[in-house]
């Protein structure tokens, strides 16, 4: 971790925004980097929103099963109440929380703390989803993966949702989503 220190001697913090399709494997990225912090003997508090409740209600799950303790929230400025002395914040699941997200992020970041988000930049159209847009932009750091497409094997950037329902948000795992590339989810709407 870098913690460089300003002409003050106080920390800086940043922003890393880990983005990307379902299935490509952005809360298992945010466990290894939170895993990374407690071996770096760093507090950290990590978040996640208290509707994901698809694989536990507390924990952050990973498709592979990795998972690390979190508090589910309601509201991202609950965030700010709850990380206090803190190194790094872990969120989880960000494009689900509420437009104060950013706002969230950023004074935690002018704080000096290390902010590391994972969530869905699309949603199952294809259409940029929730507030990652405006975490991406401002970001520090941003790493995006992708999945294989189940269909074509190319690399997938599409959670394609494989039943006609439901608004954007819809909660669901491999029952309902696949990834897709670009091609294969326009073929399917067409």
């Amino acid at each position: 971790m870098f913690i460089e220190p300003n002409f003050r001697g106080e920390r800086r913090g940043w922003i890393e925004v880990i983005c990307g399709s379902m299935f490509s494997g952005k809360t298992e990225e945010l466990i290894r980097r939170l895993k990374r912090v407690k071996i770096a003997n760093l507090k950290a508090e990590i978040f996640k929103p208290a509707i994901d409740v698809r694989y536990d209600e507390i924990k952050i799950v990973s498709h592979d099963e990795n998972m690390i303790q979190s508090t589910p929230v309601d509201h991202s400025q609950n965030i700010l109440l709850l990380a206090q002395d803190v190194d790094v914040v872990g969120i989880d699941e960000a494009q689900f929380f509420d437009q104060q997200i950013t706002v969230v992020c950023e004074t935690l970041a002018l704080k000096g703390i290390r902010v590391i988000v994972a969530g869905l930049d699309m949603d199952y159209q294809g259409k940029p989803f929730g507030q990652i847009p405006n975490l991406l932009a401002i970001a520090d750091y941003i790493t995006k993966l992708h999945a294989i497409c189940v269909v074509c094997g190319n690399i997938a950037n599409v959670s394609y949702r494989r039943i006609k329902t439901g608004g954007q948000v819809f909660l669901g795992e491999k029952d309902f989503y696949e990834p897709r590339c670009r091609v294969c989810a326009a073929l399917e709407n067409d």
